[in-house]
């Protein structure tokens, strides 16, 4: 066990693990080899199973304890980047069909809930787009009047049902959903298992070649993995160095959620129209209660540590709302890659043949990974995909909306670079309290400096191992944080999350 794996838990992952999945021990050969098991992979697996194909499923960490185990699960068809952006982005008809992706998504949710006998306590229901505090709603007549157009369904409503606010005018979009995601990735687990494919945890992938028609894997604890093709649903690629990296961004996003009485908040979904918007569901928790949960006060990975002071004003934005919401009782955080043109990157990897990603959800994680699935498992069994074309990896993204973007998010990149230049931000170690990290100048290079609980300091390069960024500490999940391409790395080092695979080096 890395020392940080103390980092925040969300409520989904206070159950018992997805399920026990052992270490790869042996080599291992198969028809598919699947990196990642949140929903993207896990739904990939499930889909070529179903088709007959033998699946391994490998995963860094325990099976579903990714960023699937810190979603709020909001199974919504209402883009949160809003329809009116795509269209002027990727046009009306890609709009469209990438309206059809999610409903599709949510519809082999429900589906495989039924046939599965999977209870994750799915149910349908409304879900709400709100004007801010100041009330106005050009931004919600330009949604409508695009939604309408490309066959969103939607209406107005007068208020939206929230407690302790007058909400004004606000869009309803009708059968939206929503379940308990670590149940429903059990559920995949298990049914994975009884086709005869094999889940590995604790298994990180290191390295790939060609290997005649398929796909050699190298994998951490030793074991090698021959498949006819291998998909990589690992939030952030590992695989490539730049050709997705460039097209996204990495984004941090805070949860608190509570216990309220039973009944007392309508079970729906709420969104708000604020850049850093805020998102709203509930769970059904036990007869006397649900819990309320609420995401948002989200920035650039890496570019921010005062993440008390978010969840705080999260609380307050939740009480005065929600008056019957009283103490916080879980507050987690999770990273989202923001594609540049909204929609993810899900098929064919660039320039491969027979390696497939799934990558860039944006805040539409869970709906996105199922459709990615059902992408990339077509393409795999050499059947027709509606959305092929749609989410291909390859597509042309940057339109001038979208180069604007990447401009943005490169300079970003730029900026992180040139602190290779500049001063620490501690000038000795003696500064650091316990349990607190910062980066220190050490000659020509720069050091990420932890000290733990019992004083003991571990040092390591601050370089990431991914394309040499600098890494920045964060205080609430206790881990470096690289702003570049959303690596992480516990203090002492060893990678939680990629797109980098191997460890920061001795800072000694």
């Amino acid at each position: 066990m890395n020392v940080g794996d103390e980092r925040s838990v969300s409520f989904w992952m206070h159950e018992s693990p997805v399920i026990d999945a052992p270490t790869l021990a042996a080599d291992e050969s198969c028809d598919v080899l699947v990196v990642g098991s949140g929903i993207a992979g896990l739904s990939t697996a499930y889909e070529l199973a179903r088709l007959g194909r033998s699946v391994v499923v490998i995963d860094r960490g325990g099976t579903g304890n990714g960023m699937t185990a810190r979603t709020t699960a909001h199974l919504a068809t209402e883009l949160d980047d809003f329809y009116s952006e795509l269209v002027k982005v990727r046009g009306e008809d890609e709009a469209r069909l990438y309206h059809e992706s999610q409903v599709a998504a949510v519809d082999r949710i429900e589906a495989i809930c039924r046939e599965e006998d999977i209870d994750c306590q799915f149910r349908r229901l409304d879900g709400y787009l709100v004007p801010t505090d100041e009330g106005p709603i050009a931004d919600l007549q330009e949604e409508y009047d695009v939604c309408r157009r490309i066959g969103v369904e939607v209406e107005w409503a007068d208020n939206a049902p929230v407690p302790g606010l007058e909400t004004g005018r606000s869009l309803r979009f009708p059968n939206q959903g929503r379940f308990h995601p670590t149940r429903y990735l059990r559920g995949l687990a298990k049914v994975i298992l009884q086709r005869g494919s094999r889940l590995y945890g604790n298994t990180a992938y290191c390295n790939h070649s060609v290997e005649g028609d398929g796909v050699r894997i190298e994998t951490e604890p030793g074991p090698i993995v021959r498949a006819r093709a291998a998909v990589f649903a690992t939030n952030s690629p590992v695989n490539d160095k730049v050709a997705i990296h460039t097209k996204q961004l990495p984004d941090r996003t805070y949860v608190v959620a509570g216990r309220v009485p039973k009944g007392s908040v309508p079970d729906i979904l709420l969104w708000d129209t604020y850049e850093a918007y805020h998102y709203v569901r509930i769970q059904e928790l036990d007869d006397a209660h649900d819990l309320l949960i609420v995401g948002g006060e989200d920035h650039r990975s890496g570019e921010a540590d005062d993440m008390d002071q978010r969840l705080g004003r999260l609380a307050d934005w939740t009480r005065k709302r929600y008056p019957m919401f009283g103490q916080v009782e879980y507050s987690w955080s999770g990273q989202v890659l923001e594609p540049i043109d909204f929609m993810p990157y899900s098929g064919r990897n660039p320039g491969d043949t027979n390696i497939y990603i799934h990558t860039g959800d944006s805040g539409q994680g869970i709906t996105n990974g199922v459709a990615g699935s059902l992408t990339i498992a077509a393409l795999i069994a050499g059947e027709e995909s509606r959305f092929a074309d749609l989410l291909a990896p390859n597509r042309k993204s940057f339109t001038p909306t979208a180069a604007k973007e990447f401009v943005s998010g490169q300079a970003g990149v730029v900026k992180n670079l040139t602190e290779h230049l500049g001063p620490g931000e501690i000038g000795s170690e003696d500064e650091l309290e316990p349990d607190q990290g910062a980066i220190m100048r050490k000659g020509t290079s720069k050091v990420a400096v932890y000290r733990d609980k019992h004083g003991h300091i571990i040092r390591r390069s601050a370089v990431c191992t991914h394309v040499g960024c600098i890494v920045h500490w964060n205080g609430f999940e206790k881990c470096w944080d690289c702003p570049c391409h959303g690596s992480q790395f516990s203090p002492d080092g060893q990678v939680l999350s990629g797109p980098a695979v191997r460890p920061l080096a001795s800072g000694d």
